[in-house]
């Protein structure tokens, strides 16, 4: 443990970007890494046009534009929540025949300001799904329940989500 309360951040390989160093408040950037989310058969997304959100000790999450995504997979679900930096998401359950996933994805019809360029781009939680892919890479997904981020490759940890990692 480091003198602020969290673990001391695992060493950098190369390509990697250690998620201690990424900011607090959230940003949101571009990114041409090859995103793809693949269940029950189904290829859900493909995109290289999609923006990630990177906070201070987690893993990427990636909103993917509507345009690259099978929406006519994707059914709204009430549920929303309030993001401190983002503002109101919204959710949308991903239905495939008889399997659906609910809350599986989510959006942002009216973020904030700093969040503008992921305006109605789609976010997904990977672990529910079949597989979710960067630069062809299987992910895995970020640890614990709330949190959607993707652990690839090119991060290096210790991830938020896992236990004893709430007050990070």
């Amino acid at each position: 443990m480091s003198a602020f309360g969290h673990p001391k951040p695992d060493p950098v390989g190369p390509s990697q970007e250690s998620v201690w160093d990424y900011p607090r408040p959230a940003i949101a950037e571009p990114t041409t890494r090859r995103i793809q989310i693949i269940h029950k058969g189904v290829e859900l997304a493909d995109s290289q046009r999609a923006w990630r959100t990177l906070e201070t000790s987690h893993p990427p999450t990636y909103y993917i534009p509507p345009e690259d995504v099978r929406t006519d997979y994707l059914v709204a679900n009430p549920r929303r929540t309030l993001c401190e930096w983002k503002g109101q998401a919204r959710y949308w359950d991903i239905r495939i025949g008889p399997d659906t996933i609910e809350a599986g994805a989510w959006s942002y019809s009216d973020p904030t300001p700093d969040f503008a360029g992921i305006r109605d781009f789609l976010a997904f939680y990977p672990d529910p799904l079949d597989a979710c892919l960067v630069d062809s890479e299987p992910i895995t997904p970020q640890p614990g329940q709330f949190y959607g981020g993707w652990i690839s490759q090119y991060e290096a940890g210790p991830f938020k989500g896992g236990p004893g990692s709430r007050f990070w």
